[in-house]
């Protein structure tokens, strides 16, 4: 091939990115023309659902269509996630899930999609704590108590999660075996029919994030025993962390972010995330999160791609080195 062979097909090239980067553009500059789909891959109640629709009406007015929810419940988000992987790549679906996103792949090596692959990062909403929830009645106090009665008699208490492979169900197991005792999961659908069953007393335990049970704790219809993060809550700040009931260096933070199909033009990515930067910033919109116990935080798709890349690395290290089973 000789030089100006060379120099055309470079040409060539060039014009074909630029033309699709116009494309792009303009494409985004008339996005959006119809309604948003937010996939929620947990049921009504759950954390995940109750922050999502904090967003969702600020977010629909920033943007000027309307942002509807479809929650996809089961398989620990994966059956969701796999329905928003699929999805056209063309800004109106978005994945609206939580940090059980990085954690699935340590349990589930053949989901029927690829975390990374599949799926570009828009931004982070919120974080917060999983925090250990027991019905009233369950006689334990505090989480040393609960170790005692699993010790006493070994396989006899339950906790229930949010799904496998949930940040939920990483807390219960990592305090299980942390503590050398033998405890049984259950998983759920999602954060508000395993809360139900806890009122109900059909599971004594649930690990969940705050916003699907700070009501219920409020209320009394649940007693809150410990949360995961290395400092307290500041919607709960009388419950003490793991680490203050006797788990040196135990830490699982919630996340919830947004996620758009692959190949998702970047403007419209772009678009995206300073229309859920400028909500974010609303002084109503912090309130609402600080009420459940989330924290509004607001990043950029990169830094959240870089946030997925590690916890993916280091949730497969945890679930390895505990040996952390899905039941």
């Amino acid at each position: 091939m000789n030089k100006k062979m060379i120099i055309s097909l470079i040409s060539g090239v060039a014009v074909c990115l630029s033309s699709a980067f116009m494309v792009g553009a303009a494409h985004a500059q008339s996005w959006p023309t119809k309604p948003i789909k937010f996939i929620v891959p947990y049921p009504p109640g759950g954390g995940t659902d109750v922050i999502a629709r904090i967003v969702q009406e600020p977010l629909a007015k920033e943007l000027g269509q309307q942002v509807i929810i479809d929650n996809r419940g089961g398989a620990g988000g994966s059956i969701g996630s796999a329905l928003a992987a699929q999805s056209p790549s063309d800004g109106y679906t978005v994945l609206f899930t939580l940090s059980s996103h990085t954690i699935n792949p340590a349990f589930y090596p053949r989901l029927p999609f690829d975390t990374e692959k599949d799926f570009s990062p828009v931004v982070t909403i919120a974080s917060l704590p999983q925090i250990l929830v027991a019905n009233p009645n369950f006689p334990a106090k505090n989480v040393k108590e609960v170790i005692e009665m699993a010790k006493a008699k070994p396989g006899s208490i339950s906790y229930a999660s949010v799904g496998n492979g949930s940040p939920g169900h990483l807390a219960g197991a990592m305090m299980a075996t942390d503590a050398g005792v033998d405890m049984v999961h259950i998983p759920y659908r999602g954060g508000g029919p395993a809360i139900t069953d806890v009122i109900a007393g059909q599971v004594p335990l649930l690990w969940v994030s705050i916003p699907a049970a700070a009501q219920f704790v409020k209320s009394g219809k649940v007693k809150a025993l410990a949360v995961s993060t290395v400092k307290r809550s500041a919607v709960f700040p009388d419950v003490p962390t793991m680490a203050e009931s006797g788990f040196k260096d135990f830490e699982v933070d919630s996340w919830y972010a947004m996620f758009v199909p692959a190949s998702t033009p970047k403007p419209i990515v772009e678009r995206l995330n300073k229309a859920a930067l400028k909500v974010l910033a609303q002084p109503e919109v912090k309130e609402k999160l600080l009420s459940q116990g989330a924290e509004a935080v607001g990043d950029s798709p990169s830094q959240l791609g870089a946030v997925v890349k590690k916890e993916i690395a280091k949730w497969k290290q945890v679930v390895k080195a505990a040996n952390i089973k899905v039941d």
